[in-house]
């Protein structure tokens, strides 16, 4: 009774109101009844059939690197003329989402293969393992065109070592004394008296037979790497750490930029070096899920 009585003045609430507003009785008892005038349903109709959305997915699923005008142009040729958004929409509902691709190495099916190949030898390393490898890798930063400078830097688990800003153009030479005055002092620095595994990509300095016969020399292990595989590398994140701290600030001339350069490289924590060499099983395990094609690192 106490609900009733209570929904019954909510009621007359509503009515006084109504009539207050100038609505007639007729008006309030459809209100109080749940009842609308017009159109049964609220909201724009569907401008499109469900045969022109299956036509857009095909367009969609042709061709993932369409713009929306792209699909726009090829949906209206297929008989179905909308606007943009409706276009959006459509590919919204379908599950689909508008984003920048992601520039990735081309890689051919044997490079794919000797990649599914060293992530498979690799697979039960622990980050015990991993953290015994030292990484180096060269970094160009731009000031204003034709402006720049290139740096050669190396982590580990443990950190960073010196960096090392090169002029001209590498090739087995210079390298072969980088190596000497930098990567042998960050080794020293990072590691100590123990061994270690030093891992660089295929670049042809890097590749060539004088610098094999350095690394032999020295006693120093390299790992075996495969081509094109820059998401196997955790530097590659740690660059990307320095870059963009480095795109925060301008820098007129190239002192600037490698000062700024410098302090970025200093501000980077052995934590954070460790997580990214903790993060080596679970590239490997994507590279094998992927059958050797890129992976999101």
């Amino acid at each position: 009774m106490g609900k009733t009585a209570d929904l019954t003045a909510v009621q007359m609430a509503i009515i006084d109101t109504l009539k207050q507003e100038g609505c007639s009785q007729s008006a309030v008892s459809r209100h109080l009844s749940g009842k609308s005038v017009g159109r049964k349903k609220c909201g724009r109709k569907r401008c499109t059939m469900r045969r022109g959305d299956r036509t857009l997915r095909k367009i969609v699923e042709k061709d993932r690197f369409q713009t929306l005008g792209d699909l726009r142009k090829q949906w209206t040729e297929s008989g179905v003329e909308t606007s943009r958004a409706t276009v959006y929409r459509r590919v919204q509902e379908m599950g689909y989402r508008c984003r920048i691709p992601q520039v990735k190495p081309l890689l051919n099916q044997k490079q794919r293969q000797k990649r599914l190949t060293w992530a498979t030898e690799k697979q039960h390393w622990t980050v015990a393992q991993w953290s015994k490898r030292e990484m180096p890798k060269c970094l160009k930063s731009s000031v204003k065109y034709p402006q720049s400078v290139m740096v050669w830097g190396a982590m580990s688990a443990a950190g960073v070592g010196p960096l090392c800003f090169i002029k001209g153009r590498v090739n087995a030479a210079s390298y072969q004394e980088i190596l000497e005055h930098f990567m042998l002092p960050s080794a020293e620095k990072l590691y100590g008296d123990e061994d270690f595994i030093f891992q660089h990509d295929l670049a042809p300095a890097h590749s060539a037979k004088t610098t094999g016969k350095w690394f032999t020399d020295h006693g120093i292990t390299v790992l075996n790497w495969p081509a094109n595989s820059p998401d196997l590398n955790p530097i590659e994140n740690l660059w990307d750490i320095v870059k963009r701290k480095l795109k925060d600030a301008r820098h007129n001339t190239l002192d600037e930029l490698k000062a700024a350069i410098e302090a970025s490289w200093a501000s980077i924590t052995p934590q954070q070096c460790h997580r990214l060499i903790a993060s080596m099983p679970r590239r490997i395990e994507a590279v094998i899920s992927a059958k050797g094609f890129p992976t999101k690192y």
